[in-house]
Parts: C-alpha cells; structure tokens; sequence
C-alpha cells in the first residue's frame, strides 16, 4: 500500500489525511508553546496570558473555517457550536485548577509547567473517551437519550448547587498517593521526580514532587468534567472528527487563558448558571427534534441560542459584579 493510499484512507468516518493536518497543527502549537515561547519557565503575567488564548483562540477559528470549506457549512457550523460548549464548560475548571495550585503551593512560574504537560494527558483521555463514545453512538442510537437525560439532570442539578469549594487534602486520591507514594515535602524547581537520601537507609532513591501531585490532580479533574463535557458535544454532533477537534481546540485555549481568569473569574458569578441552562437546553434539543419529526435539530439555531445563553450569563455576571477588586491568582 502506498503512501497515498494510506493518506486517503478512513479512519473514524474522515481520510488520514485530515487526522495528521489536526495533529500536526496541535503539534506545532505545543512545540511552539514549550520549546519557544516559555523554554525559561518565567512567571506569565495577564498580558502575555491573553495574548496566547488569542493566539490559540485565532487558530481554532480558523481551523473552524477550514472545516466549514473542506466539510460544508452544517459541519462548519457544528464544530463553531461544539468549540464555544467545550469553551464555556471548561471554564469551570479554572476554579478547580487554582485550588490544586493553592493547596500544593505551586508558584506561578511553575504552573504552566505543569498545565503543559496536562493538555498531552487531555489529548490522549479525550481521544479514548470520544473513541468509546462515537462507538456507542454508532452501535446503539438510543445512547444519545441517555446522554440527553444525563446533560438535563446534570443542569439542574448544577442550576441549584451552591458555590461551596472542595477540600483538595481530602480527596481520596490525594490521601492514597500521599499514603503509598515517597513524596518530598517540597518542591524541587520544575522536576516531577528527584532521586534524594532516604532519611532511613541514605541511600538514593526516587521520589515524587508535590509538583507530580498536582499534575495527577489536574488530569483527573479533567477526566471528571470530560463526563459533562463529552456527551454535550455528542449531542451536537455525532461526527468524531468534529466531536475531537472542538474538544481539544477548546482545552488547548483554555490552558493559555487560565493565567489571566484566575485573577477575574469572580467577576463570572452567573456563568455557572448559564452553563446549566446551556446542559438543558443541548440536552432538550435532542427530544425537541424527536417531538417535531425533525431528522435533527437545526444546527444554525443552536448555534444562536448558545451565543445566547452564554452572553446572557455573561453580561449578568459583569453587570452584577461592577466595581469588585480584582482578586490575586493564588501564588
């Protein structure tokens, strides 16, 4: 088989081809990311964090028109839905982020350190969970109401829930990793893992970071947001290639943002409503379509109503929150 045929070959309903352009874009992003822009590991500051997430926010738009000429205007449209979702709902790992940062005190100028070498670990968890999810989809087209029913439970239930914050120290993987691991108690520069005297024995011997802790941390909080996240980009689209590309694109820029939302994101109040109402409203849209004898939802329309809903939540959240300090990111 030659190389061509390769290229053109299909794999999850798209060519090889299309697959390596993605890769290969998300590639050059993170060696461009790690190994030119932050090589020095300095402290990001609210400019250059915007300045990135615009960057990494310009290339996903245009990723988004490519797709729309290569794929046609619904895919188009279904990718731009699917990437302002993913956006919004992995907002909310930002509060969860700089909590695990707070509570292992890890200095800003390590942070991106640590979320760069998350977003590999996000690359790598979404595609297993997409991968199973279009197969069910695929084999068993009743799926998509379970997602439909969990997205709309999930909503209200995040609707009435409070704001309270959770206890890193008591979370069970912490307390397991801390019981059965050798971890320092300090940090040791940008290392995960350093090779120091056991206090018992003197020999040498490996040792994990707190910086490791809060690398684990990040990725399973990831992994449980990914449970809202993935069935409400299933029920935009059942198209794998467009399900990942929007997932991945989001949580690229989202990483890059994380710098300047943690000084404000007090100032998003209401947003949190609002993303319950937008896991309602994906959630409904599936029956709604069933009960008018409509093939699907129109993809136009749900795409308004996102832009919608998230304004609303928004320009409430600013309204409502006018003339409150900014708050420092923790370390």
């Amino acid at each position: 088989m030659d190389l061509m045929s390769v290229l053109l070959s299909e794999w999850l309903g798209k060519p090889a081809w299309m697959w390596l352009a993605f890769m290969s874009v998300v590639v050059a992003l993170l060696v461009l990311d790690l190994g030119v822009l932050h090589k020095d590991q300095h402290e990001i500051g609210v400019r250059e964090s915007l300045l990135l997430s615009g960057m990494y926010i310009a290339v996903a738009l245009l990723f988004g028109g490519w797709v729309w000429w290569e794929l046609g205007s619904q895919s188009g449209i279904e990718y731009l839905t699917g990437f302002a979702i993913e956006k919004s709902l992995a907002m909310d790992n930002v509060f969860v982020i700089a909590m695990i940062f707070g509570y292992f005190a890890i200095p800003r100028a390590l942070q991106h350190r640590v979320l760069f070498w998350g977003i590999l670990g996000v690359i790598v968890l979404r595609a297993i969970m997409i991968g199973a999810g279009a197969a069910l989809v695929s084999q068993y087209g009743w799926v998509l109401y379970i997602f439909a029913g969990f997205l709309i439970f999930t909503g209200i239930k995040m609707f009435f829930a409070g704001d309270g914050h959770a206890d890193v120290g008591a979370n069970p993987l912490v307390k397991w990793m801390r019981g059965h691991l050798r971890i320092t108690d300090h940090l040791h520069g940008q290392k995960f893992f350093v090779r120091t005297p056991h206090p018992k024995t003197g020999r040498m011997t490996l040792w994990a970071t707190p910086l490791f802790l809060a690398l684990v941390m990040i990725e399973i909080a990831d992994v449980i947001f990914a449970v809202d996240s993935v069935p409400a980009i299933f029920a935009i689209t059942t198209d794998p290639y467009i399900v990942y590309t929007s997932n991945i694109f989001a949580i690229l820029g989202l990483r890059a943002l994380y710098f300047a939302l943690a000084a404000i994101i007090h100032r998003f109040a209401y947003l949190k409503q609002a993303l319950a109402v937008l896991l309602v409203f994906i959630g409904g849209k599936i029956f709604v379509a069933d009960l008018l004898g409509w093939e699907k939802f129109p993809a136009e329309w749900s795409l308004a109503i996102t832009a919608l809903i998230l304004a609303a939540g928004v320009i409430w959240s600013l309204w409502k929150t006018r003339g409150q300090s900014a708050k420092a990111p923790p370390f």
